[in-house]
């Protein structure tokens, strides 16, 4: 039984939810979010709680009961908060700046590298190194960082790249010198 599907989701002040079905609809101040419940679960709302419940007592039931939750619970906290990445580039001469919607970078290749966010994303940046993606679909904040960095990877030998805020880079010994 999952601990996570039993979970109430409290809708906070500001937030409008309406469900319809299987269709669960969260209005904000950052937006709209509709997530689609599969039909082996039930949604709920009373008095400005969500909860969930199972309708069969298969073993896929088991398994979606705390996903749909989850991302009920992220559209709700999406549209309310919105959600953020940040990443680092290092690197000599790496850097990245805006061109009105557009994120130009700089990443050592001979040509730069740009990325569109789609409707939604907004990116900005910090001293040419810092990107920070917002937006109020968790996945889709998740989806453009990660495209973002996977443009250039942080490297193990002098840890050059792109990088999440925080990321551990595991660096590796360079080839010794001769004796």
């Amino acid at each position: 039984m999952s601990r996570i599907g039993k979970k109430p989701i409290e809708v906070p002040q500001g937030v409008e939810v309406k469900v319809e079905g299987q269709t669960v609809t969260a209005k904000g101040p950052l937006g709209t979010e509709t997530v689609t419940v599969r039909p082996e679960i039930a949604v709920k709302l009373d008095n400005g709680v969500l909860t969930l419940e199972k309708v069969g007592t298969s073993r896929e039931t088991d398994a979606l009961y705390g996903l749909s939750r989850t991302l009920v619970a992220n559209a709700v906290t999406g549209v309310k908060d919105g959600f953020v990445k940040k990443l680092e580039i290092n690197g000599v001469g790496y850097r990245a700046q805006m061109q009105g919607k557009t994120l130009n970078m700089a990443l050592g290749y001979s040509h730069p590298v740009n990325i569109e966010p789609p409707e939604g994303i907004t990116i900005t940046v910090e001293n040419n190194t810092n990107i920070t993606v917002k937006g109020a679909n968790k996945q889709m904040v998740g989806d453009i960082a990660a495209l973002i960095r996977s443009k250039r990877p942080p490297e193990v030998y002098k840890g050059k790249g792109v990088k999440y805020e925080g990321e551990y880079i595991r660096r590796k010994v360079g080839k010794a010198g001769k004796k």
